[in-house]
């Protein structure tokens, strides 16, 4: 089911779901949470379709904010609430309201959000795209005990990750940290597997995927070892190497799709490392809505902390230099003392002849 309300508020939105959750015979809400996503009308599309299939697996009310701020100054003046309601089968397990704010209305998105809430119920804020540098203190971010942004839509993705550092609040998260949940299963079930002492890591993947970033982060946090970070061409994140005595633990995804762990002294195993599409993740998010301690201890450690490649190799350069002057400085004084432990015995050489002449 599907209505269209124009200029209208959001008491009238709440009295158009009652009727159209009567119509369709259930009387009872039966949803477990608020979401409410901030997006622009060119993303609505996919941002609605991934949070409505999420909602299969946690019943929920979608709330999709979409803000219209107006070109001109008459436009921006004004202020009109235009809302979408979808019941039934188009909505998922649960009721989605497309909220489109225009003019000044834009400015004041919390108190059109804020009767909309389900009673009782936790709400969460995703932002898609263009999230607040502080979701904690936006107006709408503030009505959520879960944030959810995405460092990979950002302009510069990996430098997103220290904006998502340094205005941590617990309750915040990012797809790019849920993204390598997998991985992290992974490796850590191999250490079970095999418990040794790990004494460097590798991660290769994409230059610009800040999940690349995020699983070096978390590797240095929890192992306190160095880890070294190389560029390939992908997808994603290709594979990840931790160093031992006895041999690497390997998981190496070449495609994207399947994986490759290889410890020494065990056989190869295949196991499954599918890139997940969004849809997923956020329903991955919404199976807790409390602090991410782990995530938090990972954003918080600098980017500066992992080497790369080209920096590995420039080191090596500049050191050589240093080193070859040192030995030059080194052999240039054996010399000087060989010179000064001779002269001495020559002066006496040539004592002792002049005494016995």
């Amino acid at each position: 089911m599907r209505i269209d309300l124009t200029d209208t508020t959001s008491s009238k939105i709440n009295s158009a779901l009652m009727d159209a959750r009567r119509a369709s015979g259930s009387t009872a809400a039966g949803m477990v949470l608020t979401m409410v996503i901030v997006v622009d009308e060119g993303s609505a599309y996919d941002a609605l379709k991934s949070a409505n299939d999420a909602s299969r697996e946690h019943p929920s009310r979608i709330l999709a904010v979409i803000k219209r701020a107006g070109r001109s100054p008459r436009a921006r003046a004004g202020a009109r609430l235009d809302a979408e309601i979808l019941v039934g089968s188009a909505a998922g397990s649960g009721e989605t309201v497309v909220l489109r704010l225009h003019g000044e209305l834009t400015s004041h998105a919390q108190s059109v959000v804020l009767p909309l809430l389900l009673p009782d119920a936790p709400v969460v804020v995703w932002w898609p795209e263009n999230a607040p540098l502080n979701p904690a203190q936006d107006p709408l971010g503030a009505l959520a005990q879960r944030r959810i942004t995405d460092a990979v839509t950002a302009e510069s993705p990996v430098g997103q990750l220290a904006v998502r550092a340094d205005s941590y609040t617990p309750g915040d998260t990012d797809l790019a940290w849920t993204r390598i949940t997998g991985w992290r299963s992974m490796l850590a079930a191999a250490l079970d597997q095999k418990p040794v002492r790990i004494t460097g890591a590798v991660v290769e993947g994409e230059s610009y995927n800040p999940s690349v970033e995020l699983l070096g982060l978390w590797l240095h946090d929890r192992l306190h070892v160095p880890v070294q970070r190389i560029v390939t061409d992908g997808p994603g994140i290709t594979a990840v190497r931790l160093r031992t005595k006895d041999g690497d633990i390997v998981l190496d995804r070449p495609d994207g799709l399947m994986g490759t762990l290889s410890i020494a002294g065990a056989p190869d195993r295949i196991v499954a490392l599918k890139r997940r599409d969004t849809a997923e993740l956020i329903a991955e998010e919404l199976r807790r809505l409390d602090e991410d301690a782990i995530y938090a201890a990972a954003v918080r450690t600098s980017v500066e902390k992992l080497t790369d490649e080209e920096a590995a190799v420039e080191s090596k350069a500049a050191t050589a230099p240093v080193a070859e002057a040192v030995a030059q400085a080194a052999g240039e004084v054996a010399e000087e003392d060989t010179e000064a432990a001779t002269k001495p015995a020559a002066k006496k050489t040539a004592a002792k002849k002049k005494a016995g002449a």
